[in-house]
């Protein structure tokens, strides 16, 4: 193989040549993004929204969009396909919807829903641990008090891609199990913090309520929950692309 054809091919092992969000090939990308899928998500403003029926125990959620166009491929790009650069764009989204339902002059302590151990490993990383850190630095560069603690540890259980409402609650119930030293650093947290659980999409709210109820029993109170995404049937309105 000539060199240049050498080069090239380790090149396209490393460097992504398609829109993380349209597939599209040979456009200039920006952390993996297109110019045109930059702008179909710059119109996204975050919003509150409820899953109906809304499971006990779950707080005021906040998401970003329907999980659905543009948005539903770059979280699926960024949690499933190894387009890990994503992480900083998509922690800023989540970043902005934070600030934008939280009071200015509180700080803020960002908790999020963990991965599976063996999820984790599939993914080379703990995909909302990184999306935490990342909207934890943007809040920080822009003026906010802000830190992450990881109170909960996942525990192993079944997809839950195909599952009933009732089947996804009942799952998520012993979804989780609580991590001490981490739970301490919560409970330490500033004082006045708001206390903010981020995963990546809403459905049900199962998981959300469940991580939620059992941080409560620890003496650690979730505010308010932000994501993403949320699925069609629960479709809040536009989110912030930074």
């Amino acid at each position: 193989m000539p060199v240049g054809a050498l080069w090239q091919a380790l090149a396209d092992l490393v460097l992504p040549t398609s829109c993380a969000g349209c597939g599209a090939s040979g456009l200039p990308l920006r952390h993996e993004v297109c110019a045109g899928c930059a702008r179909a998500v710059e119109s996204l403003r975050a919003s509150p929204t409820r899953p109906d029926p809304a499971p006990a125990g779950l707080p005021a959620c906040v998401a970003l969009g329907g999980y659905d166009g543009e948005l539903r491929e770059l979280i699926l790009a960024f949690k499933e396909r190894g387009r890990h650069r994503l992480a900083r764009p998509l922690g800023a989204l989540l970043a902005e919807a934070v600030a934008a339902s939280t009071a200015p002059d509180r700080p803020l302590l960002l908790l999020y829903v963990p991965d599976t151990a063996q999820a984790a490993r599939a993914r080379h990383g703990d995909h909302m641990r990184a999306l935490a850190r990342c909207a934890a630095d943007r809040l920080r560069e822009a003026g906010r008090r802000a830190e992450t603690a990881a109170p909960l540890r996942a525990l192993p259980k079944a997809d839950s891609a195909h599952l009933t409402s009732a089947q996804r609650a009942a799952g998520a119930a012993g979804a989780f199990a609580p991590r001490r030293g981490e739970l301490e650093r919560a409970r330490r947290a500033a004082p006045g913090s708001v206390t903010v659980l981020l995963d990546d999409i809403v459905t049900t709210g199962a998981t959300l309520a469940a991580a939620s109820s059992l941080l409560a029993a620890e003496g650690v109170r979730v505010e308010a929950c932000v994501t993403l995404a949320a699925t069609r049937r629960y479709l809040p309105q536009r989110a912030i692309w930074p």
